[in-house]
């Protein structure tokens, strides 16, 4: 309990650590002296609802605010939002309009407005307030006089836990603590107990019964004489051995041992155990359910790296010929004369696909402090592709809500201005923009998409599905990349067609959708595809493989979209080559679930890719069945989860399957899940240390999850199993020698051994050889790596279960029964002499068990054996009462000694050899 105690005030100190973190608010000055608006620095625990937050570059939000201006002059913003919907993607924000307008921060201060916000719900996805303006400020000019009411979307809040990506903001506090949309996704923690623990109060509760049934039993051959039931208290103190009370401290302590051991571990550095009471639980998982591995990767372009040099010296050359020659070839180009190109007009072509790929997307340099350059975007892939243009030659200098600056490989500035933004969604599976180039005044429609969606949309050709498919065969997200040149009076027709299709009340963005497909999304000049490749971490389809050939059925539980998962799933190898995927997404009725729960039973082999809401469907509606069914299944993948339905999923598995989960995570969308499950897993990375900080077990890296379960898992597991089993053994044996001393002299409640010699006997004389038992190991560490299939064996619980307590009950009998007897069949004529010989006899029989319980002796276990022995031997002297000196050094007391511990432990020492031969251990096969 102290121990547990202990753990806790560890995490209350990090909590208190994360809400004394300092953060600006704005609030109004006595004194004026300086343009710069008056700030104090309060830590997070102090914000208050009404608060106006001052928000810094790659700081966390701590509640949940209302966007009031940004330093962007456009009055957007980007946030990361992985630790909330684990979606690597970082979110556009949009200020307040009528704030964004202020000339400074100060005048925030004087301005007389209110917000309304709805009451606080789960939901990330929506949000519905208002802004309302009752009078104007010292900017007069700029406001209006008259009350204005400004709507106020999700898009117009930043959520706790939510992290600003570049540039300073300004925020309007409106729920803080327990109303925090992170913290409602949150669900409390739970003690956790180990597997181990549970079964060794089982037996503990077994034992205990033995013990009341001990005394009773003997109570009553004595025929229920006298005060008997004074007796039956007296037998109860005699046998009070048996009940393990020094088991939980010897686990307790083997726990801080392999707590060590993990945490001084050179191959997995910086590991944290954060919850020290299992250990062993590390050595019993049988499903792991792991966040999304995108977080893992990094998207890089999949082109050779011989054909680099050529496309940039294609588009140097492309951008080296005069503005009139470049407008007047772009500008006759026809989809038919594409096939019909000389080997001479490859650049242009190059230079159309590039300049496509360096607009066509919605991605924001940004300038650091230190003069570098990042991008900010909605997409590792955008990122990515933008990354290669510039590679190339083609680099992205400016970009805000109405205009893109490019720098091309001679050094020049090109301009154009964004007439339009048609944004990637799920739905629609393709972005696109219309641009205005401003040198020329031409306008075009570019677009890139998925090539299910794109080849409706392109030209006829006879080579883009092919194409697609070798890239998809390969593992690669594919893009189709096209666009369409616009004159001024289709842009104006298109332009005004969009404006009433987007002012609609009932129907608009289906109205919205239908005026692009019938504008702009015809007949699009196909220009390449771009195949986008997931680089993983270093290890991970290693792990992930190593962890399937160990038994422990894998889930994947991610915020991304199915598309994305399922290109995740294939590229970490989660998925077979050639394995069917069955996608289920947007189930609406329980006879759909029904059909694809049918469809699944009859396909078990398959992996199965489903989103949230039909996730949720299922869970409704056919809860156990899906769970059953789902179970079987090879891999699942669950995408569009919300952190409360992974919990959720974490806590089905456990209940349904009674088997070890572990969950690992290392966003703050993930603490729900790894909270839920039997052993929780933090990754520390770039995305926070929130799910680390939650985690029973904090590592840096997902490859680090090996070596904890195959080699420390496996072995805390088995040690603590020996450990526990031995040290019931020396309870039981010493209260089989109390109840055969007291059968024989006519049931009387008296002790054989008393005072030191029983203390001793717990402590000093067999305390250290069987602690050493902690040290044991039956395979080296290379071998428990390299066959995943000896972690197999340990899910089954056979280390410690009925059959091995009988079986350490049987022994405990026999050996405690046969020292006791032999001794008074050896018997002297004085107590005195029955005490010392068979206590003896009991001291270094125990020894030898341990000596042939080890496996793999250690240092610490041959020193551990012979100071017990020297100790005993020394403490012979200091206890005449209960030893006999001259008796004790007499060969007579020798030989019987010998013969006790003989007629003991050889039994069993033959036992064990002929059970090696005949059935050995499956680790024994490899060694």
């Amino acid at each position: 309990m102290g121990k547990e105690a202990y753990d806790d005030y560890k995490r209350h100190l990090r909590d208190e650590e994360a809400n004394s973190a300092k953060y600006l608010i704005l609030e109004p000055a006595t004194a004026d002296f300086s343009d710069a608006p008056p700030t104090r620095a309060v830590p997070s625990s102090k914000l208050r609802v009404g608060d106006l937050l001052v928000l810094e570059k790659n700081q966390r939000i701590p509640a949940d605010v209302v966007l009031l201006c940004t330093s962007d002059t456009s009055g957007t913003c980007f946030i990361r939002t992985d630790q909330l919907d684990g979606e690597t993607d970082w979110k556009l924000k949009i200020a307040v309009p009528s704030c964004q307008k202020l000339a400074s921060d100060r005048d925030l201060l004087t301005l007389d407005a209110e917000i309304y916000a709805d009451a606080p719900i789960k939901d990330i996805h929506s949000f519905i307030g208002t802004f309302s303006i009752h009078g104007s400020t010292n900017n007069a000019s700029e406001l209006p006089m008259v009350p204005k009411v400004e709507p106020l979307t999700v898009e117009n809040v930043l959520w706790a836990n939510t992290v600003l990506a570049a540039g300073t903001a300004v925020g309007f506090v409106i729920y803080t603590g327990p109303e925090t949309r992170a913290v409602m996704n949150t669900s409390h923690p739970e003690t956790k107990v180990g597997l181990l623990d549970l079964e060794i109060n089982r037996l503990a509760k077994i034992l205990c019964a033995v013990t009341f049934a001990l005394s009773f039993v003997l109570v009553a051959l004595n025929g229920f004489r006298g005060l008997w039931w004074i007796y039956v208290f007296r037998f109860l103190i005699l046998f009070s051995s048996i009940i393990p009370i020094s088991l939980r401290v010897n686990l307790d302590m083997g726990k801080s041992v392999y707590a060590h051991q993990i945490m001084t571990d050179p191959e997995i550095p910086d590991t944290i155990v954060r919850t020290s009471t299992l250990p062993e639980e590390l050595g019993r998982i049988e499903y792991l359910l792991k966040m999304e591995l995108k977080k893992l990767h990094m998207g890089t372009m999949s082109y050779g790296s011989d054909s680099m040099d050529e496309i940039a010296h294609q588009l140097a050359t492309a951008f080296g010929v005069t503005a009139d020659q470049m407008l007047q070839r772009i500008g006759t180009i026809t989809g038919g004369q594409l096939a019909t190109r000389g080997r001479r007009d490859i650049s242009s072509r190059v230079r159309d696909v590039v300049l496509t790929l360096a607009l066509c997307h919605n991605v924001t340099p940004v300038t650091n402090d230190d003069g570098t350059v990042t991008y900010q975007a909605s997409s590792p892939d955008e990122v990515a592709i933008v990354k290669w243009t510039e590679s190339v030659g083609l680099r992205l200098t400016f970009r805000d809500r109405t205009k893109i600056e490019l720098q091309t490989p001679q050094g020049t500035t090109i301009a154009f201005a964004v007439l339009g933004l048609f944004p990637f969604t799920s739905e629609s599976k393709r972005m696109g923009i219309i641009v205005r180039d401003v040198q020329t005044g031409e306008i075009t429609f570019m677009q890139k998409g998925a090539d299910v969606v794109m080849a409706k949309i392109v030209q006829r050709n006879d080579w883009l599905e092919e194409e697609c498919g070798n890239m998809a065969r390969e593992g690669l997200r594919t893009l189709v990349v096209g666009r369409k040149k616009l004159g001024d009076e289709a842009y104006t027709t298109f332009k005004e067609n969009y404006h009433e299709a987007s002012i609609r009340l009932e129907g608009r963005n289906d109205a919205m959708a239908k005026v692009i497909a019938q504008h702009l999304e015809l007949d699009l000049e196909l220009l390449g595809v771009t195949g986008v490749e997931d680089k993983l971490q270093e290890g991970v389809k290693s792990t992930l493989e190593l962890l399937r050939n160990a038994g422990i059925k894998i889930w994947m539980l991610t915020g991304d979209k199915v598309e994305t998962a399922t290109c995740i799933a294939i590229s970490t190898k989660l998925v077979a080559r050639n394995q069917y995927i069955h996608q289920v997404q947007k189930l609406k009725t329980s006879d759909a679930a029904r059909e694809q729960l049918e469809f699944l039973q009859n396909k078990l082999d398959c992996c199965l890719v489903i989103d949230g809401e039909s996730l949720q469907l299922c869970l409704n509606t056919f809860r156990n069945e899906f769970i059953e069914i789902s179970t079987k299944l090879s891999a699942v993948v669950a995408c569009r989860c919300s952190p409360t339905q992974k919990a959720d999923v974490a806590r089905l598995i456990r209940e349904f399957t009674k088997k070890r989960v572990c969950c690992i995570g290392d966003g703050g969308n993930d603490v729900s899940m790894i909270q839920a499950a039997d052993v929780g897993v933090g990754i520390v990375g770039k995305e926070g240390k929130q799910a680390s900080l939650a985690a029973d077990f904090s590592v840096t890296q997902f490859s680090y999850l090996t070596k904890l379960l195959m080699w420390h898992g496996r072995n805390s597991y088995r040690r603590s199993a020996k450990l526990a089993q031995f040290v019931i053994h020396r309870g039981l044996i010493i209260s089989v020698i109390q109840a055969v001393f007291s059968a024989i002299f006519y049931f009387a409640p008296i002790a054989v051994y008393q005072g030191w010699l029983m203390m001793g006997y717990a402590t000093v004389y067999t305390m250290a050889p069987v602690f050493s038992l902690v040290l044991d190991r039956d395979v080296s560490e290379d071998l428990a790596l390299l066959y995943p299939e000896l972690y197999k064996e340990l899910t089954k619980g056979r280390q410690l279960s009925f059959k091995t307590f009988f079986s350490w009950l049987l022994i405990s009998v026999y050996q405690g029964g046969a020292i006791m007897i032999m001794s008074l069949v050896l018997f002297e004529n004085e107590f005195l002499n029955i005490v010392a010989i068979s206590f003896t006899a009991l001291i270094l029989n125990e020894l030898i068990m341990v000596a042939l319980e080890i496996t793999t002796w250690h240092i610490y276990m041959i020193v551990s054996e012979i100071v017990t022995l020297f100790i005993y031997a020394i403490s012979i002297v200091f206890l005449p009462q209960y030893f006999d000196l001259r008796f004790v050094l007499s060969v007579r007391f020798a030989w019987k000694v010998a013969v006790l511990v003989a007629v003991s432990s050889v039994p069993l020492y033959v036992i064990k050899v002929v059970k090696s031969r005949v059935s050995p251990a499956v680790y024994s096969k490899l060694v």
